[in-house]
């Protein structure tokens, strides 16, 4: 049994689908405090950060799981979560017949031993359609995604092509930390 320190249901639903054990109690970072313009930083430092505050609040009796996610647009901007209705149509029209990368880190850390990934899936998508964008932002289900995309949902049927794990862009890519839920140390 671990601890997923994230509210986000999206891993829960991916720790869910691979059988892993846990409870799910999240543990507040400030992220605008983190001053990068790079991906993989800005996980690396967010996860980090969660994995810090989370283990002040519940120690490390069980294992705990911290993990973030970004999107990286064509010129490497970062895309995080969209404030508003408004932010998240900008940030969706920068996706639109382009290519990103959505880059996720993760801290796993045990009593006797810390794991770190940063991995990144890139998905090339077909510009999205007009009213398909408007039902989209009208439904409300790109808010706590980071940069408004759903790979599981709305941005499916526009993907031209992927690199990399699904579970990834979900924001967790478990297929990397199973093997180090096994471990005894």
């Amino acid at each position: 049994m671990i601890c997923l320190c994230s509210a986000s249901d999206s891993r829960a639903l991916l720790l869910r689908k691979f059988s892993v054990g846990f409870v799910q109690k999240p543990a507040d970072f400030d992220e605008d405090r983190i001053i990068t313009s790079v991906a993989k930083d800005f996980v690396y430092q967010a996860s980090k950060g969660k994995l810090e505050a989370a283990q002040k609040l519940y120690g490390l009796d069980m294992p705990l799981l911290c993990a973030d996610s970004v999107i990286a647009a064509s010129d490497g901007t970062i895309l995080r979560k969209a404030k508003n209705v408004e932010d998240a149509r900008r940030i969706l029209k920068l996706q639109s017949g382009s290519t990103i990368s959505i880059v996720s880190g993760l801290h796993y850390k045990t009593q006797k031993m810390l794991f770190v990934d940063v991995s990144a899936t890139h998905y090339r998508f077909a510009p999205f359609e007009e009213n398909d964008l408007e039902a989209y932002l009208e439904s409300g289900l790109w808010q706590g995604k980071a940069g408004g995309c759903m790979v599981e949902g709305f941005c499916r049927k526009y993907i031209l092509s992927v690199n990399g794990y699904e579970s990834t862009a979900m924001g967790l890519q478990v297929e990397t930390l199973l093997p180090w839920l096994e471990q005894e140390f």
